[in-house]
Parts: structure tokens; sequence; C-alpha cells
């Protein structure tokens, strides 16, 4: 299958791709960005190095700057972080479809897809890539669903389909609400106390630069599959919290238990490394 230079990001502007466009570029990739924010991708470094294109993938909008790019790396998806929205169903998961349907049949071949460890369910321990998804939001039976979609979709059509199931990041750009987010709100605002759950939870985290380098060398090598893009290495959410809480040098003190578990959550997974 012929491999282009050439190479379509959605959610240009997200979490991830404001990481992983600036990666593309340094290693030669024309990059056309898509992002429904032009004001945002303004701010970016990137901006002037990129061909950009305003674009709600809810919309019934037609993209026509595609002539020529063989790539997408889709990364948008709307109303996160509420799991079980129904927008992911009724509308991230048609939409999404018929947009990356839309590029195949205008010649890209090759197509990697931000799914997420939630996929999996609420299994325990260790997860491979070859383990069976479960899901238990709407959200993640969303990816699942198209992942399927997707599958299926291959059968037919000849492309290469990437999975990426995304295990948990930290780093700059991430969403407020996540709890790095919080604890660094609560640290730069000079507060005593930081209230959290108790701690107890283990996990797999990445920065979200190592996270974009992963789906750059994912993407890169045009291998077809479901791969888990993790750490392999667990660890616990208090200790997360604490080393966090070390490395700024500060002297907030973590309240332990003053928020209950969350219920579509395992206490305990990791995922097994594959890229």
């Amino acid at each position: 299958m012929f491999k282009s230079k050439k190479v379509i990001v959605s959610g240009a502007t997200g979490f991830i791709g404001q990481h992983l466009i600036p990666i593309l570029l340094k290693d030669g990739y024309e990059v056309l960005a898509i992002s429904r924010s032009q004001k945002r991708a303004e701010t970016l470094p990137w901006f002037k190095d990129v061909k950009f294109v305003s674009y709600d993938f809810h919309s019934d909008q037609q993209i026509t700057e595609v002539e020529g790019f063989r790539g997408l790396i889709h990364l948008a998806w709307q109303d996160l972080p509420n799991y079980d929205s129904s927008v992911h169903l009724k509308k991230n998961l048609p939409c999404s479809y018929k947009f990356i349907e839309s590029l195949l049949n205008k010649g890209v071949n090759q197509v990697l897809i931000a799914g997420t460890c939630f996929e999996y369910g609420l299994k325990s321990g260790a997860i491979s890539s070859s383990s069976t998804t479960e899901p238990t939001t709407l959200y993640a039976t969303a990816k699942d669903t198209l992942r399927k979609k997707l599958t299926s979709l291959s059968l037919n059509k000849d492309f290469n389909l990437q999975w990426a199931r995304i295990f948990y990041m930290f780093g700059k750009g991430q969403n407020s609400n996540s709890i790095i987010s919080q604890l660094d709100f609560a640290i730069k605002n000079k507060q005593k106390v930081f209230r959290m759950s108790g701690g107890e939870q283990i996990r797999d985290y990445l920065p979200v630069e190592k996270a974009a380098e992963k789906l750059f060398y994912l993407y890169k090598s045009g291998n077809k599959g479901i791969f888990n893009i993790c750490s392999g290495k667990p660890i616990s959410i208090r200790n997360l919290v604490e080393s966090y809480i070390e490395k700024k040098n500060s002297n907030i003190i973590p309240k332990y238990g003053y928020y209950p578990y969350s219920v579509y959550e395992p206490m305990q997974f990791w995922g097994i490394q594959n890229i």
C-alpha cells in the first residue's frame, strides 16, 4: 500500500492533537489540521506550518481540501469528560463514521483512530490489547461500536485500520476536570488542602507528550490492529498526587476519602504495551 507523507489530523487543537502535530511536522509530514476553532488553532505555535480547515464533524459541512492526503489520524470527539452523555451514541458515533467513510472515498488509505481504555470495561489487572471489550459507559460503547463498524468496512475497502486504546494522560492542555489539572489549580491558588478520593486506585499514566510520540510511531509503522497507548507501569492515584506535590515543592495536604470512587472504572487496571 502506498504510504504518503500527507496526513489529516482531526481534533488538531485538542489535548493530544496539539502535541502530535509538531512531531509530524518535524518528521517532514504535510499536515491538514482540522478543528472547530480557528481562533484556538491560531494560538498554537504550529498554526502557520499546517494547512488548516475549520470544521465541525457534527455538521453536514463537506471537506474539499483533502486531495492528495492519504492518511487520517482521527482524534476529534465531543462532549468529554461526560462519559454517559447521549451525544456519544447519537452524534459522535454516526458522524465519525460518516466523516471517515467520506475520506476513504476520497483516497485515504490509512486510518488511525483514538479509542479508549474504557472499552475494556471493568476488567482488573494488566490488560492486553487482545482482551475482549465490555464497555459500561456510552462513551466507551460508542468507541467500541465505531471500531467494529470500521473493521467491517475494511473487509470491503482497502485501507489500514489502526485502533489506539489510550489510557490515562497528564500534561499541558488537559481538561480542567482531570485530577492533575485540579491539583495544579489548587497549588497555584495556594490552597491548603486538596480534596480527593481515597487514592487507592491503580492506574496507568503517560505524559501527553509520550502518548503523542507513541501515536506517531504507530502511524508511521503502518501496522494494522489494536494497540494500547500506555506506560505499562501501574501507579496508585495517591502516589501520583504525592509525587506531583513533591515535584511542585508544595505544602498542600491531600484530604483522602473526601470523594467516592468512580463507578465506571475498576479499582486496579493498567495496560500491557504493544507499541
